[in-house]
């Protein structure tokens, strides 16, 4: 006897639900009004005791019981208590519900996997349906009123077609102190099986489909028998309850209009009929009202499930999917779109305004102004925008573009100088003139090509070209190479002890920087220099390292070519002098 009003509420009008007010079934005035009358009455009754049946001694001994009565019920915490009660029972509620027995899709695995149009084959199909209703009858009867009124005894459900004579034969022949809804349920997995030997189910993997199907269907039906058998706590239930009726017990006395001469706070008006009082017992015992009404749904009560209807239609409905539709298919035509690609339905006037187009996403009709509208891009800072791409490839692993410097290799191959430098082998360390202008050209190139949308390459297993495939850099696209204090000093001291070991031999500029250079770094440096060049190349590396996390200003790139360009003169002149002060010495031997 559900009370459906969803169409009374279908749109959103002005003073929408007034209409619900007004209804009586399944409404909260028919539930409500028996406890609101006893309210009123008693209420009315100590109201007219205190003004015309007490004396003055008496009214005021009353006026103090009525102000200590007010102070404390509102320490009684009804809505605390009620809204938990009241959440935890619509809840359940909410779960029955969700677990009715529906024979829906049982009845559409039998009707396509049990074959066979012949009489046995229709026997079987309905069969297996009937075991089905019958199982979720025996749980009905167990747990809703209704139903048990309708089926009081095994000769009613006998009567009504769910069973055979002999099948309750053997139904009361199994002694069992417990429910017996599951017997059914056994007699349906036998029949099932023996359809699979017969050849009327074809497959095991249909076998095995029906019954999980049967396995839900039960597991519905013990949920229902489960949530009947175990309910909430009735104490609980009482706590709800003695505190909301004695909060209204004690309302009927502190909620009296006092007398205004005697000056009490809050009673310097008097009304006889205390409305709002009125409305707070209205609204928490109508509160209560909704967990008295919804904690067994399947009673009578106006708003309690049809399990009667379910019944009816359940046992209907799959009869007829298993034996009048039963491959019952009808012939197959083209649709009326068969030569159209795009398939729109007709609408009428009165649903014309609701033909909208596809959302395509939020963003599908912005454009790029608007995305720079609010947003001012500083274009003149190549440093900061190296870093936002620099952030990029590290969150997003996609390549950096083909006019910028490749990341270089940090990793240690060996006691090469190319381990410990982190740009590669420096080849040259007098820059020619067409390096440096062809460097300071990609640095202005790399300032004016940059936009603020411009995106990168991803890095894919293989190169889709030969200009985004890995490799290393060729020596016109390495950085300047900067070098540390440390290790710039050791070479200045060393370069003329090394020249002066080469007995007779002229060593020109560059050779000295070369020699230099790999008795610094190379592998037969002498014991006692280790681990002052270990600590310079770290120093070194560290500096690198931190170099890379960006990409350099123009300014960097400068600066670091006036170091390293002070540094190979101060080299080459410690050479020049030490070869001129070993030719003087010559000379004078002589």
């Amino acid at each position: 006897m559900t009370v459906t009003y969803s169409s009374k509420v279908a749109n959103a009008t002005f003073f929408g639900f007034h209409r619900l007010l007004l209804r009586w079934k399944g409404s909260i005035y028919k539930l409500l009004y028996r406890e609101f009358l006893v309210f009123v009455l008693l209420y009315s009754l100590f109201s007219f005791i205190y003004r015309l049946v007490l004396t003055d001694p008496q009214k005021r001994f009353f006026e103090k019981l009525s102000i200590y009565c007010d102070r404390y019920a509102e320490q009684i915490p009804v809505t605390f208590v009620l809204g938990f009660y009241v959440t935890l029972v619509v809840n359940r509620w909410w779960n029955q519900f969700q677990n009715l027995p529906w024979p829906d899709r049982l009845m559409f695995l039998i009707s396509s996997c049990v074959m066979g149009q012949d009489e046995q084959g229709r026997l079987l199909r309905r069969t297996l349906m009937r075991y089905v209703n019958l199982t979720s009858l025996l749980i009905f009867r167990s747990v809703s009123t209704a139903v048990y009124k309708r089926f009081p005894t095994i000769d009613h459900v006998v009567d009504a077609g769910f069973m055979t004579i002999e099948e309750r034969k053997i139904f009361e022949n199994l002694k069992s102190p417990h429910l017996k809804y599951w017997i059914p349920a056994v007699w349906f997995t036998n029949l099932a099986s023996k359809a699979r030997k017969e050849g009327r189910i074809q497959d095991s993997v249909d076998l095995q489909t029906i019954l999980t199907e049967l396995n839900k269907f039960r597991t519905w039906c013990s949920t229902l028998f489960g949530y009947d058998w175990v309910g909430i706590p009735l104490v609980y239930t009482q706590v709800v309850t003695l505190a909301v009726y004695t909060f209204f017990s004690a309302c009927i006395i502190g909620r009296q209009f006092l007398d205004p001469t005697q000056g009490y706070q809050g009673h310097d008006l008097d009304l006889y009929v205390p409305i709002f009082t009125l409305l707070q017992f209205f609204f928490y015992s109508g509160w209560l009202k909704v967990a008295e009404q919804l904690i067994n749904p399947f009673g009578e009560d106006d708003d309690d499930f049809e399990a009667n209807w379910c019944i009816d239609r359940n046992l209907q409905v799959s009869l007829m999917a298993v034996d009048e539709m039963h491959m019952n298919i009808p012939h197959m035509t083209k649709d009326i779109y068969w030569n159209e690609p795009d398939v729109r339905p007709p609408y009428t006037r009165a649903a014309a305004d609701y033909c909208i187009p596809s959302f395509l996403g939020s963003t599908t009709d912005m454009s790029i102004s608007e995305i720079l509208q609010n947003k001012d891009v500083d274009t003149s800072n190549p440093r900061g925008q190296a870093t936002v791409l620099g952030r990029m490839r590290r969150l997003l692993s996609v390549q950096e573009p083909a006019e910028l410097h490749t990341r270089p290799s940090l990793k240690r191959h060996s006691s090469d100088i190319s381990s410990f430098l982190p740009f590669g082998p420096v080849h040259h360390f007098h820059p020619r003139e067409e390096e440096k202008m062809h460097t300071h050209s990609k640095l202005h190139s790399l300032r004016g090509n940059f936009y603020p949308l411009s995106t990168v390459n991803e890095v894919t297993g293989t190169s889709a070209s030969p200009d985004s495939s890995l490799h290393t850099p060729s020596p016109d696209k390495i950085p300047s190479v900067v070098i540390s204090e440390d290790v710039s000093e050791s070479v200045e001291q060393e370069s003329s002890a090394q020249v002066q070991e080469h007995h007779g031999k002229e060593v020109n500029t560059a050779q000295g920087v070369t020699d230099t250079h790999s008795r610094k770094f190379g592998r037969f440096s002498p014991a006692s220099k280790i681990k002052r060049n270990q600590r310079s190349v770290q120093q070194s590396r560290h500096s690198s390292v931190s170099s890379t996390k960006s990409f350099p200003s123009p300014k960097d790139v400068q600066r670091r070519n006036q170091q390293q360009e002070t540094l190979l003169q101060q080299t080459c002149g410690t050479a020049d002098s030490s070869s001129q002060e070993k030719q003087q010495r010559q000379n004078q031997e002589s």
